[in-house]
């Protein structure tokens, strides 16, 4: 079985930087209380690094 990583956002993107909101789009996700599925890779766990006060991360089991 392989883990991926459950990224839901939990605050909104008014007032925040414009690479924050880039961050949170190249996540895949589009609104407060939205999640995605991602792969456990080095790149999306440091996208989730710089957005890490935006959103809520859950390792699952597919």
């Amino acid at each position: 079985m392989s883990k991926k990583l459950k990224v839901t956002q939990i605050r909104g993107l008014q007032g925040r930087p414009e690479t924050q909101r880039r961050t949170i789009a190249g996540l895949g996700l589009r609104g407060i209380n939205k999640s995605v599925v991602v792969d456990n890779t080095p790149a999306f766990r440091g996208m989730i690094k710089k957005v890490i006060h935006l959103v809520k991360v859950e390792e699952i089991d597919v």
